[in-house]
């Protein structure tokens, strides 16, 4: 039981500091604290007080993962609902992180994304540039009635 304790103690100690440098869901610190070695029931208390201590803030998170998904990788809302579902995150959560996206700015993207793929298609035909830069901009997560609405836009 002492050795439980003093495991604990570590783990949050380890947990708190890592919380600190960069956010964290709460799926991801279980992960870490199972591996850590606790118990369930263990782990259950340990993330509570961490929800309670702010360290952990699975809102938070998610804005902040959809703003650097955006920004420096380019990602679509698609690509992002679903890596975020991976980790096990509520929808409503995620669709209030995703709704932060500026819609002007979500599609500047989107077109600047397309445009830059196209320059780099070599196909013959126009209708076989456009499927290969509707499929990039769909593994990129962008949805496809907004791809197809400004493809135009996009290829010349």
């Amino acid at each position: 039981m002492e050795n439980q304790e003093l495991l604990a103690k570590q783990a949050y100690t380890k947990m708190a500091h890592l919380c600190s440098r960069s956010e964290q869901c709460s799926a991801d610190i279980r992960k870490k604290i199972t591996v850590f070695g606790l118990e369930n029931e263990a782990a259950d208390k340990l993330i509570e007080k961490l929800l309670e201590e702010n360290y952990i803030n699975d809102e938070r998170y998610v804005k902040a993962y959809v703003a650097d998904k955006f920004k420096f990788n380019k990602w679509g809302k698609v690509k992002m609902r679903h890596y975020l579902r991976m980790k096990g995150l509520p929808e409503d959560i995620i669709r209030n992180g995703l709704d932060e996206i500026n819609e002007e700015k979500y599609k500047a993207v989107l077109i600047k994304t397309m445009k830059d793929k196209a320059k780099t298609v070599k196909e013959k035909t126009k209708f076989e540039k456009m499927g290969q830069v509707i499929r990039f901009a769909q593994t990129r997560g962008f949805e496809p009635e907004i791809i197809h609405r400004y493809i135009n836009s996009a290829i010349d």
